[in-house]
């Protein structure tokens, strides 16, 4: 799993790559910007939120449009109660840890609504797979398997704006689908 994993973003970083050739034809660029955040993801499964935390790297493709390999990371812990004639029942705990790794497409709507240099409005969505592991208690002899609904296959949809503090930093917040953050966007 873990070389799958390395060729994935071997193989998003390259192709994320060949839009900085591409350059836009007027307007903001979006491009070459570091976006490092934490936040809460929400899952039905979950029934309940936890923190993440997130990182990405954009690149310019084509006129407000930006691609950006991602790397995010979340874990959990839930109870399953169980027992049986040899162990006592009680509330037996697993940690799940879950790191979503693919490639963010972003269109900036600043144009179309008129949005001055300082804000950033966008949509966007995440492809990619999602590793994970669960970790079950120990003497836990009950069934291991997790039903959450969820496969290796990750997909996010977003809505965002961007604050410009300076050229250099802004403040980010993305509400998706999933996993929504607070984060800093370093403008490389």
């Amino acid at each position: 799993m873990t070389k799958i994993i390395i060729i994935t973003v071997a193989f998003l970083v390259a192709f994320s790559l060949t839009g900085i050739s591409q350059t836009q034809t007027g307007g903001e660029k979006y491009g070459k910007t570091l976006n490092l955040g934490v936040g809460i993801g929400y899952y039905r499964y979950i029934g309940n939120s936890t923190p993440v935390f997130h990182a990405n790297l954009e690149f310019d493709v084509a006129r407000n449009f930006t691609l950006a390999p991602f790397i995010t990371y979340f874990s959990y812990q839930k109870y399953r109660y169980w027992g049986n004639n040899n162990n006592d029942y009680k509330n037996y705990y697993y940690r799940q840890t879950t790191i979503p790794i693919g490639l963010k497409g972003t269109y900036y709507f600043d144009s179309f609504l008129g949005a001055t240099s300082k804000w950033d409005f966008y949509l966007a969505g995440s492809l990619g797979f999602a590793y994970r592991t669960i970790r079950w208690e120990e003497g836990y002899e009950g069934n291991i398997k997790v039903s959450n609904g969820t496969s290796g296959l990750y997909l996010d949809g977003h809505i965002g704006v961007e604050y410009h503090i300076n050229q250099r930093v802004g403040l980010l917040l993305d509400i998706s689908t999933g996993i929504s953050t607070f984060c800093l966007a370093v403008y490389l």
